[in-house]
Parts: C-alpha cells; structure tokens; sequence
C-alpha cells in the first residue's frame, strides 16, 4: 500500500471519528430544544425516514366534491353581493369585471345565467340593454333558513371562531385572512358585525403595530382548548376527562391509507414511528421545539389537522393556509407535510387550485359529521342543477319551497363531472385575492 492510500485511509478515519461526535451532539441538543414541561426527554427519534416521499394517488371521488362545490361557493358569494346591494339588485356592468376576483373561469353573466333558478335576469329601468339580475323566490327563502341556522347555532360559530383564535401565537389574526376562510368556518356574511360586536367579551378588531386591522381574542377559555383528536380520544374513553387526554403523552391520528400504501413494510413502519411520537396540543405554545425535529413535524400535522376539523367542509384551499403561516408558527415549507402522509390529508388540484381535504371527515363521498350548514348548501346546488335539467328542457321553474322545509334533499349522482368555474378568491366584497401554488 502506498504511503497516499495510507494517508487517506487515516484521514477518513478521523473524519468518521468527527462526523459520529456531531451526530451524538446534534441528539443532545434535539433533546434540550424539547420544553422541560413536557416531560418528552424519554422520546428520541432519528430522521432516518425524512427523505422518504410517497407517490400523490388521485382520489376521483373528493376530486368530485371540490368540483361541485366550487360552482356553489361562487354562486353563494354573488348571492350575498346581491343581497347586500341597496337595491337589491347587481347590474352585469358592476359583475362583468368581477370574473377574475370571483376566480371564474368563464364569464359572470354566463354563470348567471347557468342557474336561474336562484338568479333571475331583467333589464335595467333605466338602461333597457343592460341586463341586471336580482335573487329569485326560492334563493331568498334558502336565504331565511341560511340566516336562521346562523341564529340558532350562534354558540357554535362563537366557540369555532375562539378556537381559531387561540390556536394562533399573538391570538390576533389578520381580518382578511378571516374573510378568506369565512366560507369554510361557517362564518354569517357580516360576522364583524354581527359577532364582534355582539360578544365584546370574547373578541375585538384591534390594529397591529403595521396598521392592518385584526381579530383579537379578549379571553382565553380553558375548556375550549382542547383538540378535535383529544376530544374524539376521550369519546372513545369517557371513563377519562379532558385534562387527561391533555396530558397523554402520545395519540395516534386516523389513517386511510391510498389504495396499495398500506401493505409496504416501510410506510408502515415510518408510520409507526410517526404515531408514537409524542402529541403536543395545537393550542401549547411550540416555540421551544426544534424546528427541524420529528416532534415539531408532528405538532404541524396537528396544528394543520385542528384547523382543517374547524372547517364545515373538512377542506380549505391550500394558499389559505399559507397566509396563516406566521400566526400559527408553521415552517416556511411546511405544506409538503400534505404529500408526506396522504394517509392523513388529501391534495387536490382540482379546479386550477390547489385544496387540502382532511380525509377522515369524509366516508364514501360524504361528511361523516353534516354540519347544518353543510345541509342548507346541498339545498342549494339541488336548486342550481334544477335550473340546468329545467333549461336543458327549454322551461325554466322554480322549485317549490315546501321541498326545502325539511332536511332531506335530493341525491346528486357520485359521477364525476368537470366544472368551468374555480373556487373565489380572498379579498374584498367578492372575497378577493390570487392562488400561488
């Protein structure tokens, strides 16, 4: 052996003797960047699957649901426009430039005129070639029942608005980020005024040292500060309380696995390790966890399972929850967690977007849990593909509300369809905003 083939050998000896010294260090300090009160010293886990991706499975039948509800949110959204109009009423020359911020893919007018079974065409009194378009009977009788489900479920909207609240580190979160989600929380059209102004004991608009006017939280409830995966963990054991589960060290979130994904040993495995770890609550402070450890991977997971189980829907768009990336102390690419564990998560790039469904809320194409809002929109898309089987008949009629005085609607076929219209954006009066993914 040469004295070079010598030398080398030594020096990567010594390089392997360094490279096992960081390695020890950099444990040692993954474990000191863990809270005290935690009590998670005991749990040490290595990244040897961090590189590990799975392969992104298309799931034909949520793709369905984002695609039908995409045409019912817009639809929902003009509805509120007009209802909020002082004369009861939007000219096409007000609607027409409102297609890229309503995030539609084809002219307002004609998606107008798709449903006019919820929106009726007629002339302008003053200008007889500009068309104007107003709510029909059966849209402002949907209306009533909308308005009065707001009314009788109030304490619900309250309790999910505080929960959103106190997930947040400053508990103060941005009102435009707040109207971008106000579909999905199940939040009235006028919530500022109609919430805050009504509980000034559990929220206030403040502005923040930038002058960009925020939700506060003015109280921080003790009760409410609880997980939606403890809470399903204590119905599953009544027998424990609440702080209980607030202190269980470890719980496993539900998995439904792609078809194909659960019989690999290795995502098994990687799974395992990943449900083992232990469970920090979304609403603890983790700003003294490793951003890089395992134990902070998992307590994204959480933060983004909580706030999609606040959703009505169990879904939002993916560049929502972008914005809310600085409040709710997420990493800066903290949304490859999505593809990471699609046993968990849904990705769907449906409708030129991108929305994220949480996977365990839907069972065979349908909300395993209905929230009663949930039932007044299926009413009206009943309504929206009526007028499109009455036009396609060339009459035009309107369904009779007594149709619409219970819960039971009339089932839409599971076939998967293409829609031409995308999701609205955040924003202004027609929720403006732009989708980067």
């Amino acid at each position: 052996m040469s004295p070079t083939q010598i030398l080398e050998r030594q020096v990567n000896w010594v390089g392997s003797l360094v490279f096992d010294d960081m390695r020890l260090l950099g444990g040692l300090f993954h474990l000191a960047s863990v809270p005290p009160s935690l009590n998670y010293t005991q749990h040490f886990h290595c990244r040897h699957l961090v590189r590990m991706r799975l392969k992104w499975v298309k799931n034909r039948s949520l793709d369905h649901i984002i695609d039908t509800e995409t045409d019912l949110k817009a639809a929902c959204l003009l509805k509120d426009a007009i209802k909020r109009s002082s004369h009861g009423y939007l000219s096409g020359r007000i609607l027409s430039p409102q297609q890229k911020l309503l995030g539609l893919t084809i002219p307002v007018l004609r998606f107008l005129r798709r449903y006019p079974t919820l929106f009726q065409e007629f002339s302008d009194p003053k200008y007889s070639n500009l068309p104007c378009f107003r709510l029909s009977d059966t849209a402002r009788f949907l209306d009533g029942q909308e308005q009065a489900i707001y009314q009788a479920h109030e304490s619900d909207i309250v309790e999910r608005l505080s929960r959103f609240l106190m997930m947040s580190n400053s508990k103060q979160i941005p009102l435009q980020s707040i109207t971008s989600l106000k579909w999905d929380l199940g939040l009235p059209d006028d919530y500022v005024k109609s919430l805050v102004s009504k509980y000034p004991n559990h929220f206030q608009v403040i502005k923040r040292q930038d002058r960009l006017p925020c939700l506060g939280l003015v109280g921080w409830n003790e009760a409410l500060a609880v997980s939606t995966l403890q809470r399903n963990s204590e119905k599953s054991n009544p027998s424990h309380s609440y702080r209980d589960f607030k202190r269980t060290p470890s719980l496993a979130f539900p998995m439904n696995f792609p078809r194909g994904y659960g019989s690999q040993k290795k995502v098994r495995a990687w799974m395992d390790e990943f449900q083992n770890l232990p469970y920090i609550s979304s609403y603890e402070d983790s700003s003294q966890i490793d951003p890089d450890s395992d134990l902070m991977e998992k307590h994204v997971v959480g933060v983004l399972h909580e706030l999609l189980s606040l959703t009505i829907h169990k879904k939002t768009k993916r560049n929502y929850l972008r914005c809310l990336r600085d409040e709710f102390n997420l990493p800066h690419k903290f949304t490859r967690v999505f593809t990471r564990y699609p046993g968990i998560f849904y990705l769907s790039l449906k409708c030129k977007t991108t929305t994220v469904v949480l996977k365990e809320g839907y069972e065979r194409g349908k909300l395993v849990d209905p929230h009663p809002l949930a039932r007044i929109r299926e009413k009206y898309y009943y309504v929206m593909r009526t007028g499109i089987m009455y036009r396609g008949k060339g009459d035009i009629q309107l369904p009779d509300t007594k149709d619409f005085t219970s819960d039971g609607v009339e089932q839409e076929s599971e076939e998967e369809g293409e829609s031409d219209v995308c999701e609205v954006e955040s924003g202004s009066e027609f929720e403006t905003g732009s989708e980067e993914d």
